[in-house]
């Protein structure tokens, strides 16, 4: 057993904000015209129930292996124990990738929105072209001085990100919120009655077009409720009771599954489809559902400016998520120790969070081309991850019965089962091609892929030769024994109420 190097200092509110900030981030504001042309409105709600049930599901895995291991690097944690160093090695490299991907995303993001507010003349000193896409000088120096701001932000502490967390959550969620009553005022019904699926070329329902646009659009809620995962790699510096953390959790996705399907209602709701689709070819649509819903083209900036906060809090997250389990990967001997360095002051693990740094910073020089490359990207390396959890959460159940889980899951078996089964579906999804669907990953999207399994195999290789018979040596940190008094209460038959 060690002592833990971090300082625990989020409460509740930090981690909920941290999770919930992460998972409605950015994307209902820029995917929801795809998601409803993919789908259609009724299509678009039977994808994210997909999408949500398997988040769930996983969900109730991480709860209760995150109340038993509260410990930096979560996933790292998990698939150790379960089984042993390799698998962690891929688990955490999978969630990695998720985690560098989505915060690169968002610093391409950003100036694309800035864009959208400003109008074209915000794109200033012409450089070079990426495929169709041509870079601009003031595109790229907006997306790289903010990933030097957020990296700055997280390096003084997780403490510090967090406050800039709950401002920007509540901003978000006020947007939305005003999205949502409006276009209940002012919707029609035949907007959505219009627009229940993809209909085949001819108009008529087509079970291969339909189920096709389900699986699409199915296949991008990953990316979308990535967030709630970044709870158990910040483990060791919450000051929350251990069973409270998995409850947290779980609310969170609860929250964001609502969220969502909540923003494609009142989009498919006040908005026709042949509008929809003219605004994805000239605007963003939610915005322009924002101002339709209250007449007045104004109200689509006040939308932005929630999607701008949604952006940060995504990126926010995912880079204090990223460097955790670069962080946990470096402790145990898996990549090279500078990784497992904390800075003497704010206890933050600095090259870890460098290294994502600079992964943000380099996105701008792709330009917008790059965002759905990322996007399925670190979809496919959250399933992967969220596959070997499952696993390893019933492999626990198994192997360690008797292992203190102050949050246990009733019916963990099926509960393990269920989660398996949902995120290997979705895993295979971006492997296999299927001929109505357009879920398999591209030849960019592989690239991407190909290029992080690469440097995987690298860093693998690098730390098997270096460190040994060390590598993947896993130090468990001590508990805090004020944190877990409910274990101590239902030892004590006293048994709180459990969750399934």
């Amino acid at each position: 057993m060690g002592k833990s190097k971090f300082n625990k200092v989020l409460g509740g509110k930090d981690i909920f904000a941290i999770a919930f900030g992460a998972m409605i981030g950015w994307g209902w504001v820029i995917n929801s015209g795809d998601w409803l042309t993919n789908a259609g409105f009724l299509g678009s709600i039977i994808a994210f129930i997909i999408g949500g049930a398997m988040v769930v599901f996983v969900g109730l895995t991480y709860a209760e292996l995150t109340s038993a291991m509260p410990q930096c690097g979560g996933e790292h944690v998990f698939s150790y124990k379960a089984m042993g160093a390799t698998g962690s090695f891929i688990c955490t490299w999978g969630i990695i990738l998720g985690y560098v991907a989505t915060a690169a995303f968002e610093a391409a993001a950003f100036p694309t929105v800035v864009r959208y507010v400003l109008g074209d003349g915000f794109m200033k000193g012409y450089m070079y072209n990426v495929g169709e896409t041509k870079i601009y000088a003031s595109y790229v120096i907006v997306g790289c001085v903010l990933s030097v701001i957020i990296t700055y932000i997280n390096i003084r502490g997780i403490q510090t990100a967090a406050k800039l967390q709950k401002i920007l959550t509540i901003i978000i969620a006020t947007a939305g919120l005003l999205l949502i009553a409006a276009s209940a005022v002012r919707g029609d019904t035949a907007n959505i009655t219009s627009n229940l699926f993809n209909m085949g070329a001819g108009g008529s329902a087509d079970v291969k077009t339909t189920l096709g646009g389900i699986l699409t659009v199915a296949c991008m809620t990953p990316f979308l409720f990535i967030g709630f995962d970044v709870i158990p790699q910040a483990a060791e510096e919450i000051n929350v009771a251990y069973k409270k953390i998995g409850k947290i959790m779980l609310f969170s996705i609860v929250m964001a599954v609502v969220w969502y399907l909540l923003i494609i209602s009142a989009v498919a709701y006040v908005m026709p489809k042949a509008e929809i689709m003219d605004s994805m070819n000239n605007g963003l649509v939610t915005a322009d559902a924002m101002a339709k819903a209250f007449n007045l083209d104004a109200m689509a900036n006040v939308l932005i400016i929630g999607g701008m906060c949604g952006i940060i809090t995504s990126w926010n997250s995912f880079l204090l998520g990223g460097s955790r389990a670069l962080y946990s990967m470096g402790e145990s001997k898996m990549l090279p120790g500078i990784f497992s360095k904390l800075h003497p002051k704010y206890k933050t693990p600095t090259a870890a969070i460098l290294l994502v740094g600079v992964a943000c910073f380099i996105a701008p020089f792709f330009g917008k081309s790059v965002l759905v490359w990322l996007v399925d990207a670190a979809s496919f390396g959250c399933c992967v991850a969220y596959l070997f959890v499952s696993i390893s959460f019933y492999i626990l159940r198994k192997k360690q019965p008797e292992l203190e889980r102050p949050y246990k899951v009733k019916h963990g078996e099926l509960v393990g089962i269920v989660a398996i089964v949902l995120s290997g579906f979705l895993s295979a999804l971006y492997i296999i091609p299927l001929p109505f669907s357009s879920s398999a990953l591209i030849l960019p999207e592989w690239i991407v892929v190909g290029v992080w399994i690469a440097l995987g195999v690298i860093f693998y290789a690098y730390s098997k030769y270096k460190f040994g018979s060390e590598f993947g040596s896993h130090i468990d940190v001590q508990l805090d024994q004020s944190l877990m008094e409910t274990v101590k209460e239902e030892k004590a038959g006293n048994t709180m109420e459990e969750y399934a």
